[in-house]
C-alpha cells in the first residue's frame, strides 16, 4: 500500500523564556485574543521554565554507564521483586492511603488526568503529556507496565526519571513504607510503592500536572487516591475478567471508580453497557461529560508517510493540519481523545469558548512517540512491534498493519502471559500472518510455548506454526521466513503478545 507523504512541519527551537519581565509581557500581549487570565497564567507558567520541549532520542532510557548507579538501582529492583507483584492484587486502597498519610499527601500537591480504561491508555497519556509540555507547563506522568525499564513508569517533562533518580525516591519512599508495612496487615504491594514513589516525586520536582494511567480498574487501583479534575476512559474490552468482570458493563463499575465529584470526564467510543454505566456514574457525581463521537472526535484522517494526518473535532472546535507520527485508526482516535482531556483541563467547553493555540497542538503531536505501540524498529525486513494482548487490541494493530504498510508476506511472532485470550489474539492476527512463531519470554508468567503452540495450531493449521522457546532464536526465524519475500520487498515480522515479549524484542533487536 501506497503512503503518502506529510506535509512539512517545522520544529523551531523552543525560547529560552526563563527571563525578564519584558518577555512575560510580550508573552501575554501574544495571547490578548484569548482568555486574558488564562493568557497570564499560561504566560507566567512559561517564564518560569526554561529550554522546554520533547525529549530527543530514544525515549526509553538505556541502562546506566556508572556501574555504581547500575548496581544501586538493580539493588531497589531486586527489593521491589520480593513484594506482591502487579498482578496480585486486593481490591482495597487503604495501604497506600496509609503510605500517602505518612508521607504528607504528595498527591495533593498538584492537579491530575486521571486515564483508565482497557487499550490505549498509555498512549493516550503520553499524547495528553506531549500537549501539556507544549504548553509549558512541567508534568509528571505515571504509566504502567515499562517497555525494557522500570524508570519509564515515573516520567518528568516528557522523559523517564534518571536511574539515580528512581533510586534517591526509593529510598526516600522506603522508611515511611516500611511503617505502612509494620501497621498493616499485607505489605505494600509492589504497585502500590512504585504509585507512592510516583506521587512523591512529582510533589518534590514540583509538577504543574500530574497525568497518572491506573494499573487495573479504577475504584480500588492504587493509583486512586488523586481527586483528578479530569477523567479519561479510553475503549473498555474484555481483559482481566478474572478480577473485573465478564463484560464491558461490568469492567465499566470499576474503570468508573476514577470518576470525582464535579469533574469532567472524558469518555472514548464504549459499547453501550460500558457507557451506561460510565454515564450514570457521571450523573452521580455531577461530574461534566464529552463524548466521543459527539462532543469530540476524528473529523478525517489519512495515511501518511511515518504515521497519519489528521483533522480532530475538540471541545471547543476544530483543529486540522495535525501529523501524528503513529499508525492506526485507534492511534487517531486516542489523539482525539487527548485532546479533548487537554481542554477540558484547560476549562475550554465549560469557562472557555475558544480553541487551543493549533500551532501548538500540531507541533505537540508531531512530537509523539509510543514505545511499542506499533513502532517500527528494523527495516529490511521491516519489524514492527506491538504490545496487543487482548482480542480487542490485537484486532486494532491488525486493522493498522494492513492499512499502514504493503506487506506481501506478514511474520508473527508472539509470546502471551497465561490467563490471557490467547485463542482471541490468534485469530485476530490469523488474517494477516502468513506463519507465525510462537516463542517465550523471560517473565515467570510467560505461557508456554509448546501450550502456545497447540492453540495457534487450532487456528492457523500445523503447516503455518513454527516453535522456538527462546525470543532471539524466534526473532531470526521469522526474519528469515520474511526474507523469502526479499526479492519483492514485501516481507515483513510483527512481533506481539504483551509488553513483556515487545521490551524484550526491542532490546534485542535494537542492540542488532
Amino acid at each position: 500500500m501506497s503512503e503518502q507523504q506529510p506535509e512539512s512541519h517545522d520544529r523551531d527551537d523552543n525560547d529560552d523564556l526563563a527571563g525578564t519581565f519584558d518577555e512575560f509581557d510580550q508573552i501575554v500581549a501574544e495571547e490578548s485574543d484569548r482568555d486574558p487570565d488564562l493568557a497570564v497564567i499560561e504566560a507566567g507558567s512559561r517564564t518560569l521554565r526554561a529550554q522546554a520541549g520533547p525529549p530527543q532520542g530514544d525515549p526509553v532510557p538505556a541502562p546506566p554507564v556508572d556501574p555504581e548507579v547500575a548496581k544501586a538501582l538493580l539493588e531497589v529492583e531486586q527489593e521491589l521483586s520480593t513484594r506482591w507483584g502487579e498482578t496480585k492484587l486486593e481490591p482495597s486502597v487503604s495501604r497506600i492511603a496509609a503510605l500517602m498519610d505518612v508521607l504528607g499527601e504528595p498527591q495533593r500537591a498538584y492537579p491530575s488526568i486521571h486515564v483508565t480504561g482497557t487499550n490505549g491508555k498509555t498512549s493516550t497519556a503520553r499524547m495528553i503529556e506531549c500537549l501539556l509540555n507544549a504548553f509549558e507547563l512541567r508534568t509528571g506522568r505515571y504509566t504502567s507496565p515499562h517497555v525494557q525499564s522500570i524508570t519509564e513508569r515515573i516520567s518528568l517533562d516528557g522523559a523517564p526519571i534518571s536511574a539515580e533518580r528512581f533510586v534517591e525516591t526509593y529510598q526516600d519512599v522506603k522508611p515511611y513504607m516500611e511503617m505502612v508495612d509494620a501497621a498493616e496487615e499485607f505489605r505494600l504491594s509492589f504497585f502500590e510503592v512504585l504509585t507512592g514513589m510516583a506521587y512523591a516525586a512529582f510533589a518534590d520536582a514540583p509538577v504543574d500536572v500530574a497525568v497518572v494511567e491506573v494499573g487495573m480498574g479504577g475504584s480500588w487501583d492504587a493509583t486512586n487516591v488523586i481527586d483528578a479534575s479530569v477523567a479519561v476512559v479510553t475503549p473498555i474490552s474484555l481483559d482481566h475478567t478474572d478480577r473485573l468482570g465478564s463484560t464491558p458493563g461490568e469492567i465499566a463499575v470499576e474503570k468508573g471508580g476514577v470518576i470525582k465529584q464535579d469533574a469532567t470526564v472524558i469518555l472514548a467510543q464504549q459499547p453501550v453497557d460500558a457507557a451506561q454505566v460510565l454515564l450514570k456514574k457521571a450523573v452521580e457525581a455531577d461530574a461534566t461529560v464529552a463524548r466521543e463521537g459527539m462532543e469530540f472526535g476524528v473529523v478525517s484522517r489519512e495515511v501518511a508517510v511515518g504515521g497519519q494526518q489528521l483533522t480532530l473535532r475538540g471541545v471547543g472546535g476544530e483543529y486540522d493540519g495535525i501529523f501524528l507520527p503513529l499508525y492506526g485508526a485507534h492511534m487517531a482516535h486516542n489523539a482525539a481523545v487527548a485532546l479533548a482531556a487537554v481542554e477540558a483541563f484547560f476549562g475550554i467547553g465549560q469557562e472557555h469558548a475558544r480553541v487551543l493555540d493549533l500551532e501548538t497542538v500540531q507541533r505537540a503531536f508531531a512530537s509523539v512517540t509510543s514505545p511499542g505501540r506499533m513502532e517500527v524498529v528494523r527495516r529490511s525486513p521491516t519489524v514492527v512491534l506491538d504490545a496487543a494482548h487482548n482480542p480487542a487490541g490485537a484486532a486494532a494493530t491488525a486493522e493498522a498493519v494492513t492499512e499502514s504498510f504493503g506487506f506481501s508476506r506478514l511474520i508473527g511472532v508472539v509470546a502471551a502471559s497465561e490467563g490471557k485470550d490467547v485463542r482471541g489474539v490468534l485469530e485476530a492476527f490469523e488474517p494477516i500472518f502468513a506463519e507465525v512463531v510462537v516463542t517465550e519470554n523471560s517473565s515467570h508468567r510467560s505461557m508456554g510455548a509448546d501450550e502456545l503452540a497447540a492453540v495457534a495450531v487450532e487456528v492457523f493449521g500445523v503447516d503455518r506454526v513454527q516453535v522456538e522457546p527462546r525470543l532471539d532464536d524466534a526473532l531470526e526465524a521469522a526474519i528469515t521466513l520474511a526474507e523469502e519475500e526479499a526479492e519483492y520487498g514485501g516481507g515483513g515480522v510483527l512481533v506481539t503478545g504483551s509488553v513483556i515479549t515487545v521490551g524484550e524484542a526491542r532490546l534485542l533487536l535494537k542492540r542488532g
